[in-house]
């Protein structure tokens, strides 16, 4: 009974980590990596989904607005068996992504002046973005999915 629901809840189930190289620039356009499947018991993974996702926020305190975008997403949709006493399983990926630029951002490409100015703005407004990645796997009989999230760097 306590095994059962153990194994509902993804105790001593399926653990997921990200491993992700360091070095991220945003307009590079795709992100490689792998995600490592670890599990006291035989069990089976049906599917892993992974999403690339920039948090802007731009203010200061109580004017602080901060909006996040979905960049891209992988969704690996094959059968993977994790085997029992914690041997790892990884998984390879590569996601593609489009950066999304602000207002600010496409008016200083425009020329090399204006470039200038939108920096500028970005530091009066304290705008930043913090770009990081989501796995979540789906586990078989499992109610909890196993998941992890890691910021870019």
């Amino acid at each position: 009974m306590i095994g059962k629901v153990k194994q509902w809840l993804g105790i001593e189930g399926v653990k997921l980590e990200l491993i992700l190289p360091t070095g991220f620039k945003p307009t590079q356009g795709t992100l490689p990596g792998k995600v490592r499947l670890v599990s006291k018991s035989e069990q089976t993974v049906t599917a892993i989904k992974l999403v690339i996702v920039e948090k802007y926020s731009r203010g200061r305190e109580e004017e602080q607005l901060v909006d996040e975008y979905e960049l891209g997403r992988q969704i690996i949709s094959e059968e993977i068996t994790v085997p029992a006493e914690g041997v790892p399983v990884e998984v390879p990926f590569l996601i593609e992504f489009s950066p999304v630029q602000s207002p600010v951002d496409e008016f200083g490409n425009k020329n090399f002046l204006f470039g200038g100015l939108a920096w500028a703005a970005r530091k009066l407004r304290n705008a930043r973005s913090e770009y990081r990645v989501e796995a979540e796997a789906q586990v078989k009989g499992v109610g909890l999915n196993p998941f992890d999230k890691k910021v870019l760097e």
